[in-house]
């Protein structure tokens, strides 16, 4: 009776024991594949040569992870430290622990946004914003801007592949390669040269590369985007009438943007992209214009001015005119405010 009684609470104490062990595996089960396990939502960048602890960190520390042990506990589980793809992923506070693992082994990314706006007159500017925004280095992407190999291969060479750039926001994933980027950037550039775009372009006489290249001049010329249709006019007058263009933006092209103020002496320098002294437009864009100048250039505003210059109201507007005696006056009234403003920083300096 003694030992019947020994054999059904050994029974009962193993029942109780397997009851534990499976309450501890359920309980396990449901805080790593079902349970919500992160207060904040975290983007997570994750390098190739970063180590499956470093990724457990950030991910612990950025998304606040309540069960750092059931992150942990999963990535053992899913062998992350030998599966894990290089990404941009988005750990998001509506999932468990056992989804991030997954999507680092299955590569689950998140797409990123590339950016490309504001002023990008220079290979080493738009370098740098790409290789910012996404995994490959700046040495990549300058080597395929200068590669005419590479860019042959999209219609562009390193001299005129600003024309090839679009000013836009593009979806992509963070580890696209430099081939990947390009094949999106020429694709967004075919998307925008629609039949009804190349029509305007003909139009007013010009080809698709003429468009770009009288688009960065604009771009150079104001930042104000209501004056880009009445400046496209106003080079496109001087263009169809054989006028040189004499373009300030152009001049400051030749020397890599780095004048302050563009004298005449400047005016001299000899280059094909040097407007005051050779007719016709330069041989390929100055910079890479946003999409309103290329719609400027299509849409031009209709009017007879010949000439510009900046007002002495130094509020980043222009004045027009039709005539060479109209335009002086302008002008002589913007050098007579700059002189009185320069002098006026000269005395407050003293």
């Amino acid at each position: 009776m003694k030992k019947s009684k020994k054999i059904l609470l050994l029974a009962a104490a193993a029942v109780v024991l397997v009851g534990i062990v499976l309450a501890g595996f359920v309980t396990q089960y449901y805080l790593d594949n079902r349970r919500p396990n992160f207060q904040k939502e975290y983007v997570l960048y994750v390098y190739p040569d970063m180590t499956a602890e470093q990724v457990l960190d950030s991910i612990v520390v950025g998304a606040q992870a309540e069960r750092p042990r059931s992150v942990e506990h999963v990535f053992k589980k899913m062998n992350v430290a030998e599966n894990m793809k290089p990404g941009r992923y988005v750990v998001e506070t509506s999932k468990p622990s056992i989804y991030v693992a997954r999507m680092l082994v299955y590569g689950w990314q998140t797409p990123q946004n590339l950016t490309l706006s504001g002023t990008i007159r220079s290979k080493e500017r738009l370098v740098k914003k790409i290789s910012n925004q996404m995994m490959v280095s700046a040495d990549e992407v300058a080597a395929a801007l200068a590669d005419s190999t590479f860019l042959a291969q999209y219609g562009f060479t390193p001299e005129n592949v600003f024309a090839m750039i679009m000013q836009d926001t593009y979806q992509m994933y963070w580890t696209a390669s430099v081939k990947d980027i390009f094949d999106r950037f020429k694709k967004e550039y075919d998307a925008f040269w629609t039949p009804v775009r190349i029509a305007k372009a003909k139009k007013q006489g010009l080809s698709k590369m003429d468009v770009s290249i009288v688009a960065s001049i604009v771009s150079g010329e104001t930042l104000k985007e209501f004056e880009y249709p009445i400046i496209a006019g106003v080079y496109l007058n001087r263009y169809r009438t054989g006028m040189k263009l004499q373009a300030d933006p152009t001049v400051a092209f030749c020397f890599d943007y780095k004048l302050n103020r563009i004298l005449h002496r400047h005016m001299e320098v000899d280059s094909p992209y040097n407007t005051y002294k050779y007719a016709g437009l330069p041989p390929a864009p100055i910079n890479v214009p946003p999409k309103a100048c290329l719609e400027a250039v299509l849409n031009p505003d209709q009017h007879g001015y010949i000439y510009f210059c900046a007002s002495p109201d130094f509020n980043g507007t222009h004045r027009f005119a039709v005539t060479y005696a109209e335009h002086m006056n302008n002008a002589n009234e913007f050098h007579k405010a700059l002189n009185a403003r320069e002098k006026a920083k000269k005395a407050a300096s003293k």
